[in-house]
């Protein structure tokens, strides 16, 4: 009933068209990401029986050796296309089945003779034969047939005990899992009705991500100006924006170097007045002295020679930096100043903001082709929601649902029946168990009783009551074995026929998949139909849709689409056409026209403003005159040094007014060298005057170096600028349009990819089906009926038989143990003997 029932419920999602799986995610780099919601099943997807396995493997093992034969396909085929006609195949059917044939014959044979030969047996033992007299004979090796008997039958009695166990395993293992049978059930339903809940919301979730698309494509849209402005923005960046900044820099050089100008002038004026009164105090000094050395001693050798040596240092006070000489800068700080009258940076700076607007010219040329866009994508949502419509889900989905409320209406009806004769079936087994835990009793009795109640010294007549109730309970377990022995074994033939062939029919192929080929065979189970599957779903038998595949990829998890081949009757790929949504929106995209010739750069003034620059005479100043005025200091006198010499001489000379005068003047040139050069050198404001002119000029004259290089090559790069926005401007456009359009159109390639994947591959994935079926055969029928009835016929028939040479042996026991009647006489030297009994 089970398999019945998943395999019509495979049948019913074949009639649907699409239900959901587990989630399948999408990633793809700069677009959106969908995933499907994700369904939680309860029941497992395999059984693990526990460490009863083992037990079942050791049937299986043995039912292999009784049945090796491999899976009679072409004969079930056969017997099937014959609609159950096994009378021309019965000679390969019992060929197939001998193993168990034999064994069941065997079985037959145990339950007829059992009966005859207790019966037989009772009646000789009633007569005194067969054992039944109540005398033994003394033999010579009793002493080890008794111990041999009694090991035997121990060994025996340990081996039946076995499978007894095996026997009451088994039998409350089938009552344990035949109480979960309502939990595997309801656990399957409720997966399948997860499976078909989950439907309508998934098919929700991917319409409400076609939503979630064109919001962000709307987004994009709406953002044309920092996405495709600002794209093309970026790719005219490295060929503007340097000859900008090189302008702008340039504007700035320009204002430096007035500032630099009239920094220079300010400085050297500075300068001039610094060094004014040391110039009048030396320049006085020197005449002086020239005035001194016409005295007519001078005239006079040796003085003479001494005047002339004065008269030729005299030129060491002579301080002429050349700072007056240097000629002005007046007229360059004009010319700048009359550049500067025109603002080169503003200018600049419009040149930016004609750049900078490329962006809202874009946004403000594309408002219609927008909003164009816009109707088309809305228009596409609309088209998408008509597949959907299309596709018969929901009807499918409330007939399913009402033959799957009905379906477990009948079984919740039929459970505690199956329940009430499943509590027979347990009692049935545990009596036969019982049955044979008291055979074993028995016999374990009389071993223990028999065994510690036996006195070597003690003749037969003359055992104790101990030794005798143990050979009793040896004769009792063999009279109740005889009467029940032929019961079990009657037990045992049936659930072997039943279950064996269960194992090996069903269960194994079943595993192994060959019952689906044996399903899958053409014509089978239609005689018009090649593939009975395709016939049941499009009713069209030749497509090649088998169960084998089928329950493959529903225990893959694959969607029904796929699994059930629903191109077939539906073709979402043909309805899903990517170019069929997308080409309107890429013929609007070519379309587009954007017209941002009317940028400049820098216009005539400033070109003009350039060139005066250029022109202004700043890069032909004398610098190194500059720098070599300004380099000399008035350290470089040394004027004490000079008047050290000077009062030298002068003490050379002879006496007189020449004398005194020499020597008057080196102590004023002293003076002038302690209160004007040396404070002069000291003056903070002088050193830094004179140092900042120094590092100015030389600023200015490295800037001024190579200006007419710069400005022509600040005009060719601002030429070839404003040439390439005329000229090459439109292939650029081009090339950013199409990758925004490549962006927009993008987002909705991926939504209808993601959507074709989703319904042909994961929605609907039918693994709870796959499940389902697992659950009723392999679960429910093998693993919970099959497998616990195999262990139960293997312990109980391995007990059973055992029960024969345990008989055997218990008789044969009971002697040694029972107390006899009588016993052979013997004269005194042969009644020693007699002290082994």
């Amino acid at each position: 009933m089970a398999l019945t029932l998943c395999f019509l419920l495979l049948l019913g999602l074949c009639g649907t068209t699409v239900s959901e799986g587990l989630p399948s995610p999408t990633k793809s780099p700069d677009v959106l990401e969908f995933e499907l919601p994700a369904m939680n099943y309860e029941t497992k997807d395999s059984y693990d029986a526990g460490p009863i396995g083992g037990l079942f493997q050791m049937v299986r093992v043995f039912l292999h050796v009784v049945q090796p034969n491999p899976f009679p396909e072409d004969t079930l085929r056969k017997i099937l296309q014959e609609k159950f006609d096994i009378s021309a195949d019965y000679e390969k059917i019992i060929s197939y089945e001998i193993g168990i044939i034999i064994c069941a014959v065997l079985g037959l044979l145990f339950i007829i003779l059992m009966p005859l030969v207790g019966f037989c047996f009772g009646l000789c033992r009633c007569c005194n034969k067969c054992g039944g007299e109540m005398h033994q004979r003394q033999k010579k090796n009793g002493t080890c047939l008794r111990k041999y008997f009694a090991v035997s039958l121990l060994v025996i009695c340990i081996l039946i005990s076995i499978g007894i166990v095996y026997g009451f395993v088994a039998n409350h293992h089938l009552k344990t899992r035949m109480e979960r049978t309502r939990n595997l059930t309801d656990s399957n339903f409720k997966d399948l009705r997860t499976l078909l809940h989950g439907t309508p919301a998934q098919i929700d979730y991917i319409l409400g991500q076609y939503t979630t698309t064109k919001e962000r494509a709307f987004s994009d849209l709406d953002n044309i100006k920092s996405l495709l402005g600002s794209g093309i923005h970026e790719q005219l960046k490295p060929k503007v924006v340097p000859v900008l900044e090189d302008i702008k820099a340039m504007a700035e050089a320009i204002k430096e170097t007035k500032e630099a100008l009239l920094n220079v002038n300010s400085t050297l004026d500075q300068l001039k007045k610094s060094t004014a009164q040391l110039n009048t105090s030396l320049s006085k000094v020197k005449g002086d002295l020239e005035q001194s050395l016409n005295d007519p001693v001078c005239t006079v050798p040796p003085a003479a020679a001494t005047c002339n040596d004065i008269r030729t240092s005299l030129s060491q006070l002579d301080y002429n930096n050349n700072l007056g000489q240097l000629p002005s800068l007046d007229e360059h700080i004009d010319r700048v100043n009359n550049i500067l009258r025109t603002n080169l940076s503003s200018q600049v700076q419009k040149g930016y903001k004609s750049f900078n607007d490329i962006p809202e010219m874009v946004q403000n040329q594309t408002t219609d082709l927008i909003s164009g866009i816009k109707s088309t994508l809305n228009s596409i949502g609309s088209n998408i929601g008509n597949i959907s419509k299309q596709i018969p889900i929901q009807d499918k989905l409330s007939n399913f649902m009402d033959y799957i409320n009905s379906t477990e209406t009948y079984i919740h009806r039929s459970l505690p029946t199956l329940e009430e004769y499943d509590s027979y079936r347990w009692l049935g087994g545990l009596v036969a168990c019982c049955l044979l835990t008291l055979i074993v009793i028995f016999f374990y009795l009389g071993l223990l009783c028999g065994t510690f109640g036996y006195d070597q010294n003690a003749t037969p007549t003359r055992r104790g009551c101990i030794s005798n109730t143990g050979g009793v309970f040896l004769m009792v377990g063999v009279g109740v074995s005889f009467l029940f022995c032929w019961i079990l074994m009657a037990i045992v033939v049936v659930t072997f026929v039943v279950g064996g062939n269960v194992e090996k029919l069903v269960c194994e192929p079943y595993q192994n998949r060959k019952l689906f080929q044996v399903l899958d065979t053409p014509y089978l189970l239609n005689e018009n139909w090649k593939f009975y599957l395709s016939g049941m779903v499009f009713n069209k038998p030749d497509i090649n849709l088998t169960f084998e595949q089928v329950y493959r990829d529903c225990k893959e998890n694959k969607g029904i689409y796929a699994t059930l081949k629903l191109e077939n009757s539906y073709n979402i790929s043909e309805h899903l056409n990517i170019q069929d949504y997308t080409g309107n929106i890429i013929n609007d995209f070519e379309n587009m026209q954007v017209n941002i010739d009317n940028v400049v750069l820098l216009d005539e003034a400033g070109r003009k403003h350039l060139l005066d620059f250029n022109s202004s005479g700043i890069d032909k100043i004398d610098y190194d005159a500059y720098l070599a005025a300004v380099n000399k200091t008035p350290g470089e006198l040394n004027l004490s040094l000079f008047a050290d010499n000077l009062e030298a001489k002068a003490n050379d000379l002879p006496q007189g007014n020449l004398k005194q005068s020499l020597k008057s003047t080196a102590e004023t040139i002293r003076t002038i060298y302690h209160d004007q050069v040396i404070p002069l050198e000291q003056s903070m404001k002088y050193v830094k005057a004179r140092n900042t002119a120094y590092k100015t000029i030389q600023e200015l004259k490295h800037n001024s170096s190579g200006l007419p290089a710069r400005v022509t090559n600040i005009l060719s790069s601002l030429d070839s600028a404003q040439d390439f926005l005329i000229k090459h401007v439109s292939s650029v456009i081009v090339q950013e349009m199409k990758k925004y359009g490549n962006t927009i159109i993008g987002y909705f390639e991926h939504y209808l990819q993601w959507v074709k994947i989703s319904i042909t591959e994961h929605m609907a994935a039918c693994k709870p089906v796959a499940t389902a079926l697992d659950s009723a055969v392999d679960v429910f029928l093998c693993s919970y009926i099959t497998d616990p009835v195999n262990l139960f016929w293997f312990g109980i028939g391995k007990a059973t038989i055992f029960l024969l040479p345990a008989i055997i042996f218990a008789v044969k026991l009971a002697k040694y143990y029972r107390r006899m009647d009588s016993e052979d006489v013997y004269d005194d030297v042969e009644t020693i003997p007699a002290k082994n009994f």
